[in-house]
């Protein structure tokens, strides 16, 4: 099943540590979401323990996440950056207010993955749950050879029982998915 997700659907949710909003764009119970941040200012992230975290900046530039073991790169837009839910992470903001596209996945019931679908790629989706958002600009993708234009902030949620192939025909496409639990 393929359902084109209205912005005008997407639901607001305070962050856990109340110092900010998350837009969720799609979401099931406490299993997984999928949303659009804004970071206008430097500070801890949420704990998320027992939860997978993914995370691609999609506007603005110069966002660091600081660990006790380390830095997490995502300076760069449209690289998608992993890391575990239970990590003590403060935000450094090296160019101003961002924002990011994240995907949480309690990993007891799934297994999450993000990929970047630009123009002339496909991916080959297995069975499971897909969330194709495009963040910006105009976007044409190929559905099994099918052409679908996906507007600014809409996506598509694809529901799949088998295998799909998926093209970017113009455009990027932020790719969400959100597997059963191995």
């Amino acid at each position: 099943m393929i359902t084109l997700l209205d912005p005008v659907s997407y639901r607001s949710t305070p962050w856990k540590n109340g110092r900010g909003t998350t837009v969720d764009i799609a979401y099931s119970g406490e299993s997984w979401r999928f949303g659009r941040t804004p970071i206008v200012e430097p500070g801890p992230f949420s704990d998320y323990t027992g939860y997978d975290r993914l995370q691609v900046l999609v506007a603005g530039s110069g966002l660091v996440l600081q660990t006790p073991s380390g830095e997490i790169d995502v300076r760069q837009p449209f690289r998608p950056v992993r890391f575990a839910g239970e990590t003590p992470i403060v935000s450094r903001l090296e160019a101003g207010p961002v924002e990011v596209v994240n995907l949480i996945g309690a990993r007891a019931d799934v297994a999450i993955d993000m990929a970047v679908l630009d123009e002339g790629h496909t991916l080959n989706l297995p069975p499971g749950i897909h969330i194709a958002y495009n963040p910006r600009g105009d976007v044409l993708v190929a559905v099994q050879g099918s052409e679908r234009p996906i507007g600014p902030d809409y996506s598509l949620r694809l529901e799949l029982t088998g295998p799909l192939r998926l093209t970017g025909l113009s455009g990027c496409l932020l790719v969400a998915s959100i597997l059963p639990a191995p």
